[in-house]
């Protein structure tokens, strides 16, 4: 199978040459940059609809992690447009950390729509690298569609357990590698690459369930799902949450 998935790989890639051209350039970064936050708005109010019984499950435990105030201190990794907000308990205070500061006024109209939440603060910033949030500071960590587009998922979840205070909750949904010899694992890997490109540095193929169990949390509750989607290579799934 490793043949012909190189050779369509090859075809898809002549096929995206213009991409791969306008890359090269330096253009198609900055392109991505600008409009993949409307193209995520867009493609979050549907993933909501769609997996919206998914993540009232997930996150209606949010709460029994809060601290001794009863407050619910959470960051959100790779916020994006705030989708997540209308899943959050009431009263729950929001730092939000992404990248790319041109979801900044996608947030805005987020909170201004889900006024039970706090919103904390927008930290401009890598997940890899999260230093102005300090050490032990919040009591869950949320990350959605995330782990497919970062460069380096263990320092991630370092910097993850390195913000958690000690009992909080580290909650994940996202897309992963389907199963090894199955047709959706064949397509994945054939369009890997000019999948990579076109949404911004996400990955198809990604076994993201690896790097959380070996990341040293006390405490795993992982499930692998098919998610109810229209695009069958995003279905494969994983949920749960892990305890610091």
């Amino acid at each position: 199978m490793a043949p012909t998935v190189l050779l369509l790989q090859l075809a898809v890639r002549v096929l995206a040459l213009p991409l791969y051209l306008l890359d090269f350039l330096g253009v198609w970064s900055w392109i991505c940059k600008r409009c993949f936050p409307f193209f995520l708005a867009r493609f979050s109010s549907v993933y909501n609809r769609q997996m919206a019984s998914t993540k009232r499950g997930l996150f209606g435990s949010l709460q029994e992690h809060a601290g001794p105030s009863g407050a619910l201190c959470l960051l959100e990794l790779g916020c994006g447009t705030g989708a997540n907000f209308q899943f959050y308990p009431p009263g729950c205070r929001v730092t939000c950390v992404d990248p790319n500061p041109n979801f900044e006024k996608f947030l805005i109209q987020s909170i201004a729509e889900n006024r039970h939440v706090q919103f904390e603060r927008f930290v401009v910033a890598a997940g890899e690298d999260m230093r102005p949030v300090a050490d032990g500071s919040v009591d869950a960590v949320v990350c959605t569609l995330v782990l497919c587009s970062v460069q380096n998922q263990e320092r991630i979840l370092q910097e993850v357990r390195r913000v958690l205070r000690p009992g909080g909750a580290f909650y994940f949904l996202e897309h992963v590698a389907a199963e090894r010899s199955t047709w959706s694992h064949f397509w994945q890997q054939v369009l890997e690459p000019v999948w990579y490109l076109v949404f911004d540095g996400c990955s198809l193929t990604r076994e993201s369930w690896k790097t959380v169990e070996r990341a040293g949390f006390s405490k795993l509750q992982l499930q692998r799902l098919q998610a109810p989607l229209s695009w069958p290579l995003v279905r494969p799934h994983i949920c749960g949450y892990a305890v610091k």
